[in-house]
């Protein structure tokens, strides 16, 4: 195989599993608390051996200390012959204790220490310094803390205390460490590989279903496995999101075929009105009265065509950069004392009860043509069949509740069936009691857009008799003070 055919080959190779782990950010997160993890652990063992080591000089320090303490009252008492008595049984004695005793000149009387650096004996204090427990050369050494005492008389007393208890403590941590940090590496390895496949096998899982979802089945959603972490919330945001797409698509599939069915009508009205025009006008005033009669099926038209690109605006979230803080209150009630008169004139009294102060973040705009679709609506439907005058009449609310701000507008009019109040907030969709009134059927679409862009909720309810419609949208969070 040539080079470049072997580079080829290798770089269209598929990523190894161990790569494919190494490279995860759970492998580099295990990785990284795996050295925080060793670095508190060795910071942990040193400062444990720093204060034994304290501890155990302190100890040295105060036994020798006392040791001085005592062999100086017994040179007070008994002289330097009690005091070389006592330092040679100690001198026999096994342990860690060290002791000397000379004259002014520095030569040896008792004791079991039998060379120092030079300079030591001379000077009183505490030193940490080498030793030797006999003058012989090949005398076996140590290191050891001492301390010099002039006695009175020329002499000099020195107590010292060997520090190997001290290197064997070291000795024992430095290898408690080793293991320590032997352990943690396998068990840190062990466990960040560990960690890592799962997690890994959860976004290869991921990453196949979103591979389905591109290839066209839109069908297709993420496992939640119901451990309620990071993936989980990222798999339910993704479906939920996925859901949304869905609802969408479905949606443009239904306004194509909306649009396709319902348009056909009035264009071939306006089609059939044209050439109807052609064939039997004779006069100028015919021609005109055909060219106002199409003028008029087009502005429907147009009409439509703007009610559908508003709410494709809406559900797009196209009109979020012109939100503004107002007060719901005022939209309502000037929405109800303009539709007044429209529901006197039509026979349907219209009642207005409005709370003061409903603060909300929105487009005052929208909101009211949203409110103009219900009452004309309820005035349009809910006048009762044959035209009868509304009894009760129609009601417009607004107020607060449970953090939203709650509109309802009520009618006592035929109402609709419960099975029918999904559907008909859809786009083109018509009950077949209203398909002798003029409407497009896009009103309550467009209100339900417009809950949506503000967070809230729209929902049609019973009113025993009649409809109530209720456009619930967030209340605006006000400081308090």
């Amino acid at each position: 195989m040539t080079s470049s055919a072997a580079m080829s080959w290798r770089a269209g190779r598929p990523m190894s599993a161990l790569g494919k782990l190494v490279r995860t950010t759970a492998f580099k997160l295990s990785f990284a608390y795996l050295l925080v993890f060793t670095v508190f652990a060795f910071g942990t063992l040193s400062y444990v051996a720093w204060n034994a080591r304290r501890v155990l000089d302190d100890q040295f320090i105060s036994t020798i200390q006392a040791e001085i303490t005592g062999l100086s009252d017994v040179y007070r008492t008994g002289g330097i012959r009690r005091l070389v008595t006592i330092v040679d049984r100690r001198s026999r004695m096994p342990g860690a204790s060290l002791y000397l005793v000379t004259t002014d000149t520095g030569e040896r009387i008792a004791g079991n220490v039998g060379a120092l650096p030079a300079g030591i004996i001379d000077r009183p204090g505490q030193y940490e310094t080498d030793y030797a427990r006999t003058e012989e050369a090949n005398a076996p050494t140590g290191h050891a803390i001492v301390r010099v005492y002039m006695l009175p008389g020329g002499f000099r007393l020195m107590v010292g205390r060997d520090v190997e208890e001290r290197a064997r403590l070291r000795e024992v941590i430095q290898r408690a460490f080793g293991y320590s940090i032997i352990l943690i590496g396998v068990l840190g390895c062990a466990g960040g590989w560990f960690i890592t496949r799962r997690v890994l096998k959860r976004v290869d899982d991921m990453t196949e279903t979103t591979r389905t979802i591109m290839d066209g089945d839109l069908n297709g959603r993420l496992r939640v496995v119901g451990t309620g972490d990071e993936l989980d919330r990222l798999a339910q945001n993704l479906n939920a999101m996925l859901d949304r797409i869905g609802e969408l698509m479905v949606g443009m599939k239904e306004v194509s075929d909306n649009i396709a069915h319902d348009l056909k009508t009035p264009l071939t009205r306006l089609r059939n009105k044209a050439d109807e025009a052609l064939r039997s006008a004779k006069t100028p005033e015919e021609l005109r009265e055909a060219l106002e009669a199409n003028i008029e099926e087009s502005d429907n038209l147009i009409r439509i065509f703007n009610a559908l690109l508003m709410i494709a605006r809406l559900e797009a979230g196209g009109a979020r950069e012109v939100l503004a803080d107002f007060d719901a209150a005022d939209v309502v009630r000037d929405v109800g004392e303009l539709y007044d008169a429209v529901a006197e004139d039509a026979g349907v009294p219209l009642t207005l009860a409005v709370d003061d102060d409903l603060p909300v973040h929105g487009n005052r705009e929208l909101l009211g043509q949203a409110m103009a679709n219900l009452l004309d609506n309820a005035i349009k439907y809910g006048a009762g069949r044959g035209g009868d005058r509304l009894e009760g009449g129609i009601e417009l609310t607004a107020a607060k509740a449970d953090g939203m701000v709650r509109i309802t507008v009520a009618d006592r009019g035929p109402g609709i069936p419960e099975t029918d109040r999904v559907r008909v907030v859809e786009r083109f969709v018509r009950l077949e009691s209203a398909r002798s009134s003029p409407g497009f059927g896009l009103g309550l679409s467009l209100v339900s857009a417009v809950a949506r862009l503000h967070g809230g909720t729209f929902k049609l309810e019973d009113n025993a008799p009649g409809l109530k419609a209720v456009l619930a949208i967030p209340l605006k969070d006000v400081p308090t003070s």
